[in-house]
């Protein structure tokens, strides 16, 4: 009883710690920023959650039925693409602070001109879609390490307890990125502030491009 215990605490540890890699988190706040609503958020995060356990789930069950090793070949290129697809994030996320529009405003006699964003955000059925496919890439990119030292830590010998050592695992991602997208999007959503989420935007984006590269080499 004592051990059983003991393995879903620990299963879900390493997963909740695990959705906390920082290239989960620059994914996910590029991604985060553009939600209008605490719902949409917690369904962005899910989203990843569903895409990285997918992934996650079908390479390790590969690497214990088969115990082949050409996947190990394979997978860190998966590393790369994590690290393009970050870039691509960020500089979207720039693109946005960049994005100033103008309008005429007049007080009186005097007619004059500044530049703004707007807040209105149309992107919750695509970030969805966005960020199911992130989470597909950081399950490749992510799980050969931890979640195989995992199951070859806690002595995994059958399929079935492998299931059940993802199953724990998974929910401790899903756990930790839904916690993540709540403490990210509510002060955003609340201030709705033109200034705070330009600058949200700028550091995101810049996190990206700079954490994406890294990865590169």
């Amino acid at each position: 009883m004592l051990e059983s215990i003991s393995f879903m605490a620990l299963a879900l540890t390493l997963g909740f710690r695990h959705s906390y890699d920082s290239d989960h988190l620059i994914a996910a706040s590029n991604i985060l920023r553009r939600s209008d609503s605490i719902k949409s958020s917690i369904k962005i995060g899910f989203s990843w959650a569903a895409g990285h356990m997918l992934t996650a789930a079908t390479i390790t069950i590969i690497f214990f039925i088969f115990k082949e090793s050409f996947l190990s070949n394979v997978l860190p290129h998966f590393e790369k693409i994590a690290g393009l697809m970050l870039i691509m994030l960020g500089i979207l996320s720039l693109k946005n602070f960049l994005s100033l529009h103008s309008h005429a405003h007049r007080h009186g006699s005097i007619v004059h001109s500044h530049p703004h964003i707007h807040l209105k955000r149309h992107y919750d059925k695509r970030a969805h879609k966005h960020m199911f496919g992130i989470g597909v890439v950081h399950g490749l990119a992510s799980n050969n390490e931890l979640l195989m030292l995992f199951a070859a830590s806690l002595a995994v010998t059958s399929l079935a307890g492998l299931i059940a050592a993802i199953g724990l695992f998974s929910f401790g991602v899903a756990l930790g990125m839904l916690l993540f997208a709540f403490a990210f999007s509510y002060p955003l959503i609340k201030l709705h502030s033109e200034k705070i989420y330009k600058l949200v935007s700028l550091g995101t984006g810049s996190a990206g491009v700079v954490y994406g590269a890294l990865m590169l080499f």
